[in-house]
Formats: structure tokens, C-alpha cells, sequence
């Protein structure tokens, strides 16, 4: 039988290998597999599972996520070592709640592009600042993307030809295809020859780059759109809490869902069609967008409505 330093170097190399990223999974385990070593010892149990995930002081959210991480190798080290103990589900349980997202009208994104538009241009900023934004954006309340997504956009995933992005190494280090709208593409291919004139030679082969042609900043990005959140109004000046560039994906979603509910499609049956153009890995995930959107709730309570009057 390997050591449990072997054990998890194995673990790790079959989750990359089916494309996790092993963020903070990485750093962890690690870090669990020292404290055994540090106690000689050689079979995890449930009582030395909750001691390190309780080690620190930290959230009971961090201890759950801790417990969750050593749950996943302690199931794949018991495969080799029977007297592992795979810590029962239910310990140190925590509900992770997700943000509540903010319900974008078609006036607050008209309101922030044009905000965009009107962004200062003068150093360290640049005359293309402004059309960074308007584009990045917009781009965001059409289509759905990650922010992430759309800040690794590179020249050569933008077919303007037949108005396709490829959207290369999302979660789980797959890509896949996004058809986009003939006036998004139009507002893209305006935005790639400002960009190309701006600079008149090699830069960053991102298509959102800042004023030193390098891929634009996540960081900055956010900074810059809670300025301009705050200046048509969309968050308070002294908020720490408002909308979020993420909300634009889920507007995408809902509005999507809406239209189908509007058109007589069953979305239910659609449903997987939406999670492959989001990029979920599974279509459980999209189930999240059918709540906290009052007309999509109104829409599914007509059709329910329509369903009950038919005659049996």
C-alpha cells in the first residue's frame, strides 16, 4: 500500500485529469496529509478529519468546506486502505447561500453603457477606455459570459465572419461555442478597429485590453464598474453591497427562459439548450435561474394555470 503523500499525489493527478482545477482543494489536502504525518498517522479517520477542518479559527462555512474537500480523497484513499474512514455527510453541516441577484432592467444597462461612454480619458486612462467598457458590458448583458470568460476572449476565439465566440478553458477546462447577435457582433468588430487604430502595432493577442495593451484587469474592471454602478444610481456612494457583473449572466438566463414561456415552448425541455450555452457542467445548475425573477415566476404560474383548465 503507498503512503498517504502518494495517495494524494495520485488523487490530485486523476482530478486534473478530468479537468478540476484543484484551486484551494490543492493547498489543502496538502496541508491535511502534514497534519497526519505530524501525528504519525497512517489511516484517516472521522475523529482526525473534523480535528484539522476545526483546527483553525475560522467560519463553520471554511470547516464545512474543509470536511467536503477530505470527504472526495478520503472516498478515494479507502479504495486502497480499508481501514479509512470516510467522514459521513452531515458533519459540520453549513448552507452556503447564494447572493441574491439584482434584477436589471433594460434602462439600467442602457443607463450603465452609457455611462461607460463618458468614462474620463485622460492619463492613465485612454481614448479607448470608454469603448473597452461599452463593448465588455454590453457584451456581458448579451450573451451571458462569465466575466472571466469574456476577459480571456483572445482575436482568434472572435469569428466576426459567422458571428461565433469560442470560449476556451471555462469550469472544468471545457470550451464551447456562442453564437452571438448580428448587432453584438457589429458592436464587437466596431470595438476591435478602434482597438487596432488605438495602437497601430503589436499588443496583447486579448481582446479587452487596458491602456498598456495588456489584458484587461478583473480587479480594474469591477473597481470600474461599481464607479459606474454608483453613478446612474445603481449602488449608494458609501454601499459595499450592489449589483454585480455576475447579475448580468443571470438576467441572460431568466430573460431567456421568459421568452421561451412567452412563445408556448416548454422550457423544461429547452432547459438543457440554455445550460450548454451558459457552459454549465450540469443542468442542475440552470435550475437555479427559474427563481427570484417575478415575470419568469408569473409566466410559469399561466402555464400552470393553462395546464389545470385543460380537460382531462
Amino acid at each position: 500500500m503507498n503512503t498517504l503523500r502518494e495517495s494524494l499525489d495520485e488523487y490530485l493527478e486523476l482530478r486534473h485529469g478530468l479537468g478540476f482545477k484543484m484551486g484551494d482543494e490543492g493547498l489543502l489536502l496538502p496541508r491535511f496529509v502534514r497534519f497526519m504525518e505530524e501525528r504519525q498517522a497512517v489511516h484517516i479517520t472521522t475523529r482526525l478529519a473534523l480535528e484539522w477542518a476545526q483546527a483553525q479559527s475560522v467560519q463553520p462555512a471554511e470547516w464545512a468546506r474543509r470536511l467536503c474537500f477530505l470527504r472526495g480523497f478520503a472516498r478515494h484513499r479507502s479504495a486502497t486502505d480499508v481501514l479509512t474512514e470516510v467522514p459521513p455527510v452531515g458533519l459540520l453541516p453549513f448552507r452556503s447561500t447564494r447572493a441574491k441577484p439584482y434584477l436589471y432592467t433594460e434602462e439600467d444597462v442602457q443607463r450603465l453603457l452609457d455611462a461607460a461612454l463618458q468614462l474620463p480619458t485622460a492619463w492613465p486612462s485612454t481614448p479607448l477606455r470608454p469603448w473597452v467598457f461599452y463593448c465588455l458590458l454590453g457584451l456581458l448583458s448579451v450573451t451571458g459570459l462569465r466575466i472571466s470568460e469574456a476577459l480571456n476572449l483572445k482575436l482568434g476565439d472572435i469569428d466576426l465572419e459567422h458571428a461565433v465566440l469560442t470560449i476556451r478553458a471555462a469550469k472544468l477546462g471545457r470550451s464551447r461555442l456562442v453564437p452571438i447577435h448580428p448587432s453584438t457582433n457589429a458592436v464587437l468588430a466596431d470595438y476591435l478597429r478602434r482597438r487596432e487604430q488605438f495602437f497601430g502595432r503589436p499588443i496583447s493577442m486579448f481582446a479587452f485590453v487596458g491602456h498598456s495593451g495588456n489584458r484587461l484587469d478583473g480587479g480594474h474592471v469591477r473597481r470600474t464598474f461599481y464607479a459606474l454602478s454608483r453613478r446612474v444610481g445603481l449602488r449608494a456612494p458609501d454601499a459595499s453591497k450592489g449589483p454585480r457583473l455576475h447579475d448580468f449572466r443571470h438576467r441572460f438566463a431568466v430573460q431567456v427562459l421568459t421568452r421561451w414561456y412567452q412563445s408556448g415552448e416548454d422550457p423544461v425541455r429547452r432547459l438543457s439548450v440554455l445550460s450548454t450555452y451558459l457552459g454549465h457542467i450540469c443542468v442542475t445548475d440552470t435550475y437555479w435561474y427559474l427563481s427570484d425573477w417575478p415575470e419568469l415566476m408569473a409566466q410559469a404560474m399561466a402555464r400552470l394555470e393553462r395546464r389545470w383548465g385543460e380537460p382531462s
